[in-house]
């Protein structure tokens, strides 16, 4: 038993840590603003992410797309990990450090938000897809890990989770999508 409880423990602290830090706290508001205002504007919201952050990326693109907690319209959401067929095709034919950002260049505009989540802060395709975002004047949010990594440097909201444990990293990466999404919610 004592391992569940070390691990809820764990969890806790980390969540504890981002209360306690207002810059944090500041950090995502900010960032569910932004997509708030994304989608006041005709704009879309794009995630991207590997491994545990892709499904990271699909949970939060559906719950924008679908429904978070109140029953509205769709609003324009979309996971970029999510399409198996152009992920396979551009990773053989480009490169999948390429991935995301090739995808973004044919669909990105000026009012839309790209998140690119990462527990390290260094994902390559992330951080080209982040690049590639910025280029075209959309707004960046990265939710980010340990001590942020590049992508810290080039997105306009960077949150990085204060730990080390890529578990603990996601476990409020998902917390942290969902208070954007209700942000993103609230006048819909």
């Amino acid at each position: 038993m004592g391992i569940v409880e070390d691990r809820i423990r764990e969890s806790i602290a980390v969540k504890e840590s981002i209360l306690q830090n207002p810059e944090l706290i500041s950090l995502i508001h900010e960032a569910g603003t932004a997509v708030k205002n994304a989608f006041s504007s005709d704009g879309k919201v794009f995630t991207c992410g590997n491994g545990g952050s892709a499904s990271d990326s699909i949970h939060i693109a559906a719950e924008l797309s679908g429904r978070f907690q109140k029953e509205r319209h769709s609003l324009p959401a979309i996971s970029l990990n999510a399409d198996i067929a152009a992920l396979t095709a551009i990773s053989n034919d480009y490169s999948f450090e390429d991935v995301y950002a090739r995808l973004l260049s044919g669909i990105v505009h000026e009012s839309d938000v790209v998140i690119g989540i990462s527990t390290s802060g260094n994902s390559e395709n992330v951080y080209r897809a982040l690049l590639e975002a910025k280029k075209r004047g959309a707004k960046t949010i990265g939710l980010l890990g340990k001590n942020g990594g590049k992508i810290k440097d080039i997105v306009d909201i960077g949150i990085i989770v204060p730990c080390e444990n890529t578990a603990r990293i996601q476990e409020s990466h998902i917390m942290i999508g969902h208070i954007i999404c209700e942000i993103a919610e609230e006048d819909f």
